[in-house]
Formats: C-alpha cells, structure tokens, sequence
C-alpha cells in the first residue's frame, strides 16, 4: 500500500511539472481527452447519464482503448464481460449481437452505458454503490449491503482493488466536469 502510494504521489508530481512547463489547460486536457464524443454524447443523452462519468470509466476501465482485454476477460471501451455484454444486449433487444462487437466503439458505448445507467437505477442513483457493482459485480455489491458488510462509503469497500476503482472514477468524474463542465 505505501509503495502505490508513493508511486501515485510521484506521478502527481510528474503531473504538477508537466502542468507547470506546458500550461494546465492544455497538460489536463490531453491526460483528460474526450475521445469518442460523439459516441458517449449520443448515449448519455438517450440514457440520461451524466457523460463525465461515462468518460471517466472509460479512461478508468481501458484509457480509451477499444482493443483493450483485462485478465478476467473484460473488453473493450467500457470493459465488459461477454456474458454481462450478452445479457445486456438481450435486455436492449439487440437480437443479432455477437461477442465480436465488443470491441467496435459503437456497441460498447452503447452496451456499458445501458449497464451502468440499470445499475445506478438498481441502487436508487448511488454512484458509489453502481460503481462498485460495475467493477466487482451486482451480487458482491447486493450481499456486502444485505450482509451489512458495507455500510456505502467509498473508504469501506471490502475489495480493495473496487474501492480504488470507485475513488479514481470519482476522481477522474470531477476533472472531466471542472475542464469540460458538467454537460458537454
């Protein structure tokens, strides 16, 4: 824990050089880009989510890498299971949906968006609560609640590879809404 913590401490303070020599606006906006714009615009808008969030799990989940695989075998922009990506595109009516379109931008957006927007209306509007449930999975997240292993704050979260994915999210949420406003 502490060597991740000096590491995260020496790369904000690559970052503050940076930042410093080349100007913040621009430093934060390339560490912040808003690819796929039109894509993550069109989605939020028809699901009603907040595109800096959206944004900011993409630039959590692949750092805008549409090929991007994780060991578990999450893929693509918004890094989700083929079975997840399955049960949503059923859920959606895509009826012709292959494993394949995962990796195509369109579908992915479209796909992790629809998922994340059922998750925040699963948990009554939590971020915190649909965010972890995106990374460690709907059941975790229902049996740490029910169990009364969690009481919903971010620094509680039994996993702790989920809790640090909820805080950069939220981290990266905040800055993309202080560059870009809060709706593009």
């Amino acid at each position: 824990r502490l060597a991740f913590e000096l590491a995260l401490l020496a790369l904000v303070a690559v970052g503050a050089i940076a930042a410093a020599r080349f100007g913040f606006a621009a430093y934060y906006h390339r560490a912040y880009p808003m690819k796929y714009e039109a894509q993550i615009g069109r989605a939020c808008a028809e699901k009603g989510l907040d595109p800096a969030l959206v944004y900011a799990v993409v630039r959590t989940e692949s750092g805008f890498d549409p090929r991007a695989k994780s060991n578990v075998g999450a893929q693509g922009l918004m890094q989700l299971m083929p079975d997840t990506a399955r049960w949503v595109a059923q859920q959606m009516g895509h009826g012709n949906y292959t494993d394949r379109q995962l990796k195509e931008p369109e579908t992915n957006i479209q796909l992790g968006t629809w998922y994340l927007g059922y998750l925040l209306k699963e948990f009554n509007g939590d971020e915190v609560q649909a965010l972890a449930a995106y990374n460690a999975g709907r059941g975790h997240v229902e049996s740490w609640i029910k169990e009364k292993n969690w009481n919903g704050m971010v620094d509680t979260i039994p996993f702790p590879e989920t809790r640090m994915y909820v805080k950069t999210v939220l981290t990266y949420q905040e800055r993309y809404e202080s560059l870009y406003g809060e709706h593009h």
